[in-house]
């Protein structure tokens, strides 16, 4: 049976000597893994179509043994170039993607991640990166997880806690006016590190270089 959705490329890699896995985040069906056969191959179907953050129109056969499916077809929206273009922001989307993928179940509808997700890749496409926009995605996806930080019971200063207000109720077009001092980054970056460790276990090895820029 064939099925479709629309979604985001959040990873890609390469299965064979021509064929890709692509990861994709959609709203609907969550996270899905899909195998474009012969991707590589310089006639494919997929040739220049599933590249990192590529937003699409996809079908798929879905498998009845696995997690792994078969990509049919593939229809670009939005390749979001901008991201490609400064590393900084693929360092950011990169981080985020596999946040994203730490925290969440294959298969599993994400409409509101799926849309957090979306509106991040969108602020990176506009704007050079800030480290206060990868504090605005984790805050942001933590409330999403019901693991909101309870503010009052933080060491964090009291400009602080305003930033974390910020971040976590207001949307990306005030986050992106927004300003930290040296300071306030480095401690918010070293409060929210030990955060997610704490509550996820572990955090992506992107983190590092996705704040530092």
């Amino acid at each position: 049976m064939i099925e479709s959705a629309r979604g985001l490329v959040l990873r890609t890699r390469r299965l064979t000597e021509t064929s890709l896995i692509v990861h994709w985040l959609t709203a609907d069906l969550g996270r899905l893994a899909t195998v474009a056969k012969g991707a590589l191959r310089p006639k494919s179907p997929f040739r220049g179509k599933v590249d990192l953050f590529y937003s699409a129109e996809f079908s798929f056969v879905r498998s009845r043994r696995s997690e792994l499916h078969t990509l049919r077809e593939v229809s670009v929206r939005e390749t979001h170039p901008a991201i490609r273009r400064e590393l900084g922001r693929v360092q950011q989307a990169s981080y985020a993607a596999a946040l994203v993928e730490q925290v969440t179940e294959a298969e599993t509808p994400l409409p509101e991640i799926f849309g957090l997700v979306k509106e991040f890749i969108q602020v990176l496409t506009a704007a050079l990166p800030e480290p206060h926009f990868v504090f605005g995605f984790e805050l942001k996806l933590l409330a999403e997880l019901g693991l909101e930080p309870e503010l009052s019971k933080s060491h964090l200063t009291a400009g602080t806690r305003e930033i974390v207000k910020v971040l976590t109720g207001q949307d990306w077009s005030t986050i992106s006016n927004l300003k930290m001092s040296s300071a306030q980054t480095k401690e918010l970056s070293q409060f929210l590190h030990g955060f997610l460790i704490f509550h996820l276990g572990k955090i992506p090895t992107g983190r590092f270089s996705a704040v530092q820029g």
